[in-house]
């Protein structure tokens, strides 16, 4: 099952590390702590976000990779770790989909 919708204008590759530093920097901005206060495989409840919160990186993962992101995810893929290799997966999967 994907909880991705993919834009077909979504074609660069994007890998797990840049995956997870994009997610870093949002987490960090969201609560308003430095970046090297993030743990890759710490539980994102342990950072106690918000509903609005989610959502609002949710918006921004949409501008930024060009694909709807269901916040449902976050609950399925808990860590910023495991979080980024699922959307690698599927990044992998939707520029096969949508290669000409």
């Amino acid at each position: 099952m994907s909880y991705l919708t993919p834009d077909s204008k979504t074609q660069s590759a994007h890998t797990a590390e840049s995956i997870q530093n994009w997610l870093i920097d949002q987490l960090a901005e969201q609560l308003q702590i430095q970046f090297d206060q993030i743990d890759i495989k710490e539980p994102f409840e342990n950072y106690g976000l918000n509903s609005s919160q989610i959502l609002m990186i949710a918006v921004k993962a949409e501008r930024q990779f060009g694909f709807k992101l269901s916040p449902v995810l976050l609950w399925h893929y808990p860590t910023i770790e495991s979080l980024s290799h699922r959307l690698t997966e599927e990044f992998s999967t939707a520029e096969h989909f949508f290669e000409i």
